[in-house]
């Protein structure tokens, strides 16, 4: 089996919790350090692009997941060294014993749907939380039209718009009123951001759905950010269409019990 590890810098003592892990692995299995990591080491190392492991193991928070994602379609193994951590398995604590079940097999393979998003006919990355789309400036609202399957859904004045998949409706769709779906149901939700009208609330619509979102004011931009890691400027009159992507998210897993998820680490 191949391993690729990789860390998130940003957060304290995830070097030194990498160098374990390799050191762990390196007679037990082929591993390769992506390029960052292995700067800080010391030791030869490659693009996260081009490693092509088995199954990466990630050490940081669920924004190292998130960014992972968009460069890989690798299995991802997640080690939390974040705060929150709710798409991470294991913590450090027990990280040794971990890699010890999945050298052993012992372990399962979540598959969760990602979204395919297109900027006016181009195709950007996939995300497994969300996409969102923001007004460029503060306290400054922007007019949307949403359709479904080409059929009118609303006309919204809001801060932003969020697309989320199941998994990204426990963040930041969450704190906007989407419900919590668990992620064997094929929904995606459309949630409005701070909306100007009494009326609006997130939508739950079908995973085939073809989500289209046009801005409908001139010369007012706005930002689309994909998974919290990749943003872009959209000017006015795009079109922002968004499907479920053809690969999904494969995340390594001993429970694939939601709810106790939910209760561990959203439930004070």
């Amino acid at each position: 089996m191949k391993f690729g590890v990789m860390s998130n810098p940003n957060i304290e003592k995830t070097t030194e919790l990498a160098k374990e892990v390799i050191d762990f692995l390196k007679d037990k299995a082929e591993v390769i350090v992506e390029e960052n990591l292995a700067t800080k080491l010391g030791i030869l190392g490659q693009p996260l692009k081009e490693m092509n492991p088995d199954i990466l193991i990630t050490i940081g928070g669920d924004g190292t997941v998130l960014g992972a994602l968009q460069s890989t379609n690798a299995r991802v193994f997640s080690i939390n060294a974040g705060v929150l951590g709710f798409l991470t398995e294991a913590a450090p604590e027990n990280a040794m014993e971990s890699l010890e079940k999945i050298l052993k097999g012992e372990y399962i393979i979540d598959k969760r749907t990602r979204l395919k998003t297109v900027l006016n006919g181009n195709r950007l990355y996939d995300c497994m939380n969300e996409a969102v789309i923001h007004t460029a400036h503060v306290a400054k609202m922007r007019h949307f039209e949403i359709l479904v399957d080409d059929n009118f859904v609303a006309d919204i004045r809001a801060d932003g718009i969020i697309v989320a998949t199941p998994t990204g409706s426990t963040c930041y769709a969450m704190s906007v009123g989407s419900p919590l779906i668990d992620p064997r149901v094929n929904a995606f939700v459309i949630a409005p951001i701070a909306p100007f009208k009494l009326s609006a609330r997130p939508y739950v619509v079908p995973i085939e759905s073809e989500i289209k979102i046009r801005l409908l004011e001139p010369e007012r931009p706005c930002i689309l950010v994909l998974d919290g890691q990749f943003e872009t400027q959209v000017q006015s009159e795009a079109v922002i269409i968004f499907t479920a992507s053809e690969k999904p998210a494969e995340l390594v897993r001993f429970s694939t019990d939601f709810y106790k998820r939910v209760a561990d680490k959203l439930i004070p």
